[in-house]
């Protein structure tokens, strides 16, 4: 994958190994109807890894809210075809949402089949983790299902940790710390030599 900044923030273009071009921007509302149409192309598999269980349709409503983020507490980038919001087809999503508490941010990531293990999603991830990092949260997670291999390869390369989720039923936890730890100092003696 080739990689190169555009002039406007977030915005980047990319050229896969194959030779397709694609554009990584901000999620704009225009892709509310593109969401919408790239949905119906998922897998039901690739459905519950992204919400966790079965979802049947994005309806307009819900495609009106993942479009229509708050960007003090709500991150999405999108790579879509490299033609305007609203006519480039959406074929992998990114975001994150700051928890009511405003220290940590929950993510989720999809990328369709026909973009997947090209790099894609670890690219994304990045750029959630950037943000994040930029709102000075103090860890960034996610709850992934426990077969989902690859997502859970991409965290740990990252440096996220597993942690138990708090429902169980198959589905793991995986945070990344975005705070240094701080290192303890032996305390003085007050004695000198």
């Amino acid at each position: 994958m080739k990689r190169s900044k555009l002039d406007q923030p977030w915005h980047e273009q990319i050229v896969l190994d194959d030779g397709r071009v694609l554009h990584v921007r901000p999620i704009h509302p225009r892709d509310a109807e593109p969401l919408r149409a790239g949905f119906n192309l998922l897998s039901p598999e690739e459905v519950r890894q992204r919400f966790l269980h079965t979802v049947k349709e994005l309806t307009a409503a819900s495609a009106h809210r993942l479009t229509h983020i708050d960007p003090r507490r709500e991150f999405a980038i999108v790579a879509a075809e490299p033609l305007p919001p609203g006519e480039a087809v959406v074929g992998a999503v990114a975001r994150a949402a700051i928890d009511a508490d405003g220290r940590h941010a929950d993510f989720g990531i999809v990328v369709s089949r026909p973009l997947a293990g090209q790099g894609l999603g670890t690219l994304l991830l990045k750029r959630v983790i950037q943000w994040c990092r930029l709102k000075r949260l103090d860890s960034i997670y996610g709850d992934v299902f426990e077969d989902n291999l690859n997502m859970l390869g991409v965290a740990r390369r990252l440096g996220f940790v597993r942690e138990p989720h708090p429902d169980g039923y198959g589905i793991t936890r995986i945070r990344l710390p975005l705070k240094p730890v701080a290192v303890r100092q032996p305390a003085a003696t007050g004695r000198t030599a």
